[in-house]
C-alpha cells in the first residue's frame, strides 16, 4: 500500500514538475513576490461583522472528576461562511470545532467516528475521506491509542484515543486536527480543525478576560471549499475569507483599560499571520509551549501555521474602533505576501475599567544552556527536482534530507530518552517553511534571516515551541530535550501540503 501512494504522489509531482523547476532554479515563487521585489499592497478591510464569539466548548460527558470524555464525529456540515452556505468537513458539525476544555493530569478520553462519506481519491491517490487525530502540542505518547498518527480510519470506522496528561504543561493552548498522510492538508482546508486548552496551573491570570480566537481562511466554490490545485501543493493552499471563529472581522468589546488574555492559534493550511492591533501593543506572555516569565511587548507577532501565542492586549483609554490586522508579509508565496487584512475589530467603548499588565507571570519559564554532551543532527529542508531534471524526465519532490517521506521510506532520526539534543534546520528553498515536532517542545537557540521582531523574541525568552519558521534560504537550531515517551513520532512542515507531498520524517524514540 506503501508503494502504492509513493507511485500516486510520484504522479501528481511530475504534473507539476516545470512548476517546482521555475520556482527554485530561478529563485522566485508563484503567486506571490520574489525575494528583494517591490510590490503594491493590496488592502483587505471587510465591513465589520457580527459581534466576536469564542468557539464552542466540547460537552464533557464524564461526570468522574479528572477523567474528560468527549464524543468527535468528523463529518459533512452546512455552515455559514461569510453569509454563503457551504458543505464543510467539520468535528461535530462546527467551524472551528468545539474546544476541548482539560487541566493538566487529566484523562482525555475520546470516541472517535469518521462519518465522511467516499468520494474518490484525491491527487495523493488516496480515499478522501481516511483521517485520523492528532493533537499538536500534546506532550503524551505517540504510541498505541494516545497521539499516534500511524492509526489510519477508514469511512465508517471508529476509535477510542487516550491521553495522559500528567506531564502536560498547564496554561497551553494546543489544537488538533488529521494527520492521515496524504489527506491533512485537504481535510484541513476543509474544516478538521479545533483548540485544546489546557487550564492554567495558578490563579495569576485569573482577572483577565480571556478569548480563543481561532485564525482560519478558506476559498468556497460551487458550495464546498475549493478544490487544490497542483500549485497550491507547491506554494501550500491559501484562501480568498479570512475569519477569527468562522466569522469576517467580528467586532470584540473592550472597555477603556481593560486588560484581556488573546489565545490565539493558527489553523490555517499556509497562511502566515503578521498580527498587529492599531494603536497597541500585543504582550506575549506565552508560546506553544507555555507560559513566559513575563509579559513581551511587541509591535508585531508573527505566526505561521501550526503556532500558538497567548497575549495580553491593554485597551486603550480613547474609545474608538481598533483594528486587528494581518500585515503583509512575504513567505516566499502565496497571495498573502501582498495583503493587509483586518481580521478583527476591537470596539473600546463602555465604563472604564482600571486593569494593569502583570510583572511576571511564570517563575519557573528559564532559558535553558545547551549541555555538553548533546547530540547534533542536520536537517535540510529542499523543494526541488529529482531524476534527472525537468528535461530527464525527473519528478518535483519535498524533502528532508533528500528523502520524501512515504509509509515505506522517509529520513529517520533515533533518539535516546533523557539526552539532550540540537537540531540544526536548514532551508535549501526560497520559501519559509514552519517545522514542527510532535511530543517534545523545543527552545530556540538561533535564527538565521527571517522576520527580526520573531527571532529576537524566541531567541531572548524562556520560549516553548512545536512550531518555528526556518527562513527561506535560512537556518534555526534547536534544544530538543527527548523526555518520558518512547515511541515513533513524526517531525515536518506545516505547510500541510508539503508535508502531504513528503517534507516529513520519522522520529524514533528508544
Amino acid at each position: 500500500m506503501g508503494l502504492i501512494k509513493c507511485n500516486r504522489r510520484i504522479l501528481l509531482a511530475a504534473s507539476i514538475v516545470g512548476f517546482f523547476f521555475q520556482a527554485d532554479s530561478a529563485s522566485a515563487m508563484m503567486g506571490g513576490c520574489m525575494m528583494g521585489c517591490t510590490s503594491t499592497t493590496t488592502i483587505i478591510d471587510p465591513p465589520r461583522g457580527a459581534a466576536f464569539t469564542d468557539p464552542v466548548t466540547m460537552p464533557n460527558i464524564s461526570t468522574v472528576p479528572g477523567i474528560v470524555e468527549v464524543n468527535m464525529e468528523a463529518k459533512l456540515a452546512p455552515i455559514n461562511i461569510n453569509g454563503t452556505t457551504a458543505n464543510l468537513q467539520t468535528y461535530n458539525g462546527y467551524y472551528p470545532a468545539p474546544t476541548i476544555k482539560v487541566k493538566k493530569g487529566d484523562l482525555l478520553k475520546v470516541h472517535f467516528v469518521n462519518s465522511l462519506p467516499y468520494s474518490g481519491t484525491n491527487s495523493m491517490g488516496m480515499p478522501r475521506n481516511d483521517t485520523n487525530l492528532h493533537t499538536h502540542g500534546f506532550h503524551v505518547s505517540p504510541m498505541g491509542n494516545s497521539d499516534n498518527v500511524m492509526q489510519h480510519l477508514m469511512g465508517g470506522e471508529s476509535f477510542d484515543y487516550e491521553y495522559d496528561l500528567s506531564l502536560q504543561a498547564g496554561a497551553t493552548l494546543n489544537w488538533y486536527h488529521p494527520h492521515q498522510h496524504g489527506n491533512a492538508a485537504e481535510q484541513v482546508w476543509a474544516g478538521q480543525a479545533g483548540a485544546i486548552e489546557v487550564a492554567d496551573e495558578n490563579t495569576a491570570l485569573s482577572a483577565f478576560e480571556t478569548h480563543t480566537l481561532v485564525l482560519k481562511d478558506i476559498t468556497i466554490s460551487s458550495g464546498v471549499p475549493a478544490a487544490h490545485s497542483s500549485s497550491d501543493f507547491m506554494n501550500g493552499k491559501e484562501g480568498n475569507t479570512m475569519m477569527v471563529n468562522g466569522k469576517v472581522n467580528p467586532v470584540l468589546a473592550m472597555k477603556p483599560g481593560q486588560v484581556q488574555r488573546w489565545k490565539i492559534v493558527n489553523a490555517s493550511n499556509a497562511r502566515f499571520y503578521k498580527l498587529s492591533l492599531a494603536n497597541h501593543n500585543l504582550n506575549v506572555i506565552g508560546t506553544d509551549g507555555g507560559l513566559l516569565d513575563k509579559p513581551y511587548a511587541q509591535s508585531t507577532v508573527l505566526l505561521s501555521p501550526g503556532e500558538r501565542v497567548d497575549l495580553l492586549v491593554k485597551a486603550s483609554t480613547t474609545k474608538a474602533y481598533y483594528k486587528l490586522k494581518a500585515l503583509a508579509y512575504n513567505r516566499g508565496a502565496g497571495v498573502s505576501a501582498t495583503q493587509e487584512i483586518t481580521l478583527l475589530t476591537a470596539n473600546v467603548t463602555g465604563t472604564a475599567a482600571s486593569q494593569t499588565l502583570p510583572t511576571s507571570i511564570n517563575a519557573a519559564a528559564v532559558r535553558l544552556t545547551v549541555p555538553a554532551n548533546a547530540i547534533t543532527r542536520q536537517l535540510t529542508l529542499s523543494m526541488g527536482m529529482m531524476g534527472g531534471g525537468m528535461m530527464g524526465g525527473g519528478m518535483g519532490m519535498a524533502t528532508i534530507n533528500g528523502i520524501s517521506y512515504t509509509e515505506t521510506s522517509a529520513f529517520t532520526i533515533n533518539s535516546v530518552l533523557g539526552n539532550f539534543e540540537v537540531w540544526e534546520v536548514f532551508n535549501n528553498s526560497m520559501m519559509d517553511h514552519p517545522f514542527h515536532q510532535h511530543v517534545n517542545p523545543a527552545q530556540v537557540i538561533s535564527i538565521s534571516g527571517g522576520d527580526a521582531s520573531y527571532k529576537t523574541l524566541l531567541t531572548t525568552t524562556p520560549a516553548w515551541k512545536d512550531t518555528v519558521i526556518v527562513p527561506a534560504m535560512g537556518s534555526i537550531k534547536l534544544l530538543v530535550p527527548v523526555k518520558d515517551y518512547a515511541g515513533s513520532t513524526m517531525f515536518h512542515c506545516h505547510i500541510l501540503e508539503h508535508e502531504d507531498m513528503g517534507m516529513m520524517g520519522v522520529w524514533n524514540i528508544q
